[in-house]
């Protein structure tokens, strides 16, 4: 049985544990071993405890069995060049124990619910080119490359992010 919760401050160490968890997972080969080292449950949720008051974006947690194990954020979308009724997942992430159960899916339909709820059209997601599985998923959900791709270093590697949309069916 999987539940959602709508994140505050207080789930700052759950969801510091998902995101550092699954990075270490989902990144092994693209994000440098070096910069995956360093990352932290603790040092997660320290970001975790500034960020979610501070951002425009809402944060869920599911939980299963009583244990974190996804998180997603999602909002308007950041890109200055998107219109208004875009909306963005900003994150999505989950531990790779629970990897194939359906439970990104779920997050996944939770977010462009209340994206539609709030008369977002367009849904607007970033993953890095070299993600093949993120990718998949994203496809196989309907998600589609728009085209735009951006370069960004971590841990002194560039890399490459792609840019997905989605059409919200009315």
């Amino acid at each position: 049985m999987i539940k959602f919760i709508k994140a505050t401050v207080k789930h700052a160490d759950d969801l510091g544990l998902v995101h550092a968890s699954s990075w270490k997972a989902a990144y092994q080969g693209i994000v440098p071993q070096s910069y995956l080292d360093q990352l932290t449950a603790q040092s997660r949720a320290a970001f975790f405890k500034k960020a979610v008051p501070m951002s425009k974006h809402a944060f869920y947690i599911a939980y299963s069995d009583g244990k974190p194990v996804g998180m997603i954020s999602f909002g308007k979308a950041r890109d200055q060049e998107l219109a208004e009724n875009v909306g963005e997942i900003s994150a999505l992430y989950y531990r790779s124990n629970v990897w194939g159960k359906g439970y990104g899916r779920q997050l996944m339909d939770l977010a462009i619910r209340q994206l539609k709820e709030q008369n977002y059209k367009t849904v607007s997601l970033w993953v890095f080119e070299q993600n093949a599985h993120a990718r998949r998923f994203y496809e196989k959900y309907g998600f589609v490359f728009d085209g735009k791709k951006e370069e960004l270093e971590i841990g002194g590697k560039k890399l490459t992010e792609m840019r997905y949309h989605y059409q919200i069916p009315d």
